[in-house]
């Protein structure tokens, strides 16, 4: 949706548990030799200046990047996450926040390609500026959930797809569904995160029973609240769908959650859930 702007949230619970999952991806699967191919269907800017008045209106960072950048016992997932987010920043203030664009570019090899769609106009500039320089990137104004259908399968076969759309269109969980299971079909192996908020639990519920019902096996999933849920409560927490989940990446993952619900639980309510 062309209103939303990721800069009002960049650094909250939710970018923590998605970019968390996200470079412990790329982690796994740059281990094999054969080319990767990564696309980002709702890029954004790329990164974001934690200075701005959209930051700093509501200061979501505060309850979630900043929480965690002096903790010096964060399981490997999140100290990976962390080293990237202390690179993105020039000193010891935590004053910018890394998108997934920046993430991937800094985790990937120079043999990798990266498709990274925008429809924001001033999301889509940012995101060009941001990547002009980097060979491997190409930028699209399209729309991402239905592009990244016709970039499957890869020459090399292995492929990489972040679906991380706002949902504020009411069936936009069903335009993610239908193109995961196009994806999926002219690409089976083809590994897939699926970012999901959680605002009112039999809506996730939903999502997850009609993905799995597109004929889809391998879905792992991995979720983080940091509130008790209850109506009108907002965004008290997100979680990643998985399709065909790297071999190491639970482990890592199981260990990241526990960690991750305790400190950044806001009201004793915190929970984590991990099913492989």
């Amino acid at each position: 949706m062309l209103s939303y702007l990721h800069g009002y949230h960049a650094g909250n619970h939710a970018d923590v548990l998605k970019h968390t999952v996200l470079t412990a991806l790329f982690a796994r699967l740059v281990t094999k030799e054969t080319p990767l191919r990564y696309i980002d269907t709702h890029a954004g800017a790329g990164g974001y200046d934690l200075r701005s008045a959209a930051a700093r209106k509501n200061r979501e960072y505060e309850n979630g990047v900043a929480k965690l950048r002096a903790a010096n016992d964060a399981p490997a997932a999140v100290a990976r996450w962390l080293a990237l987010v202390e690179r993105y920043n020039d000193g010891e203030v935590l004053e910018h926040y890394p998108g997934s664009p920046w993430l991937a570019r800094e985790s990937l090899r120079p043999m990798d390609k990266l498709f990274l769609y925008e429809l924001h106009p001033a999301e889509h500039r940012a995101l060009v500026s941001t990547c002009e320089h980097d060979r491997r990137v190409k930028v699209l104004r399209e729309d991402g959930l239905t592009g990244c259908i016709g970039l499957v399968p890869p020459p090399d076969r292995r492929a990489l797809l972040l679906i991380d759309p706002s949902y504020e269109l009411a069936d936009e969980h069903r335009q993610v569904i239908d193109a995961v299971a196009k994806v999926h079909k002219r690409f089976a192996t083809g590994v897939i995160a699926i970012w999901y908020p959680v605002i009112e639990r039999h809506w996730v519920e939903r999502y997850e029973r009609a993905l799995r019902a597109a004929g889809i096996r391998e879905i792992a999933t991995y979720e983080l609240c940091v509130a008790r849920e209850g109506h009108h409560r907002g965004l008290t927490g997100s979680g990643v769908f998985i399709v065909n989940p790297p071999w190491q990446l639970d482990d890592e993952l199981q260990a990241a959650l526990p960690w991750l619900a305790e400190r950044l639980d806001v009201d004793g309510g915190a929970t984590y859930r991990a099913t492989p």
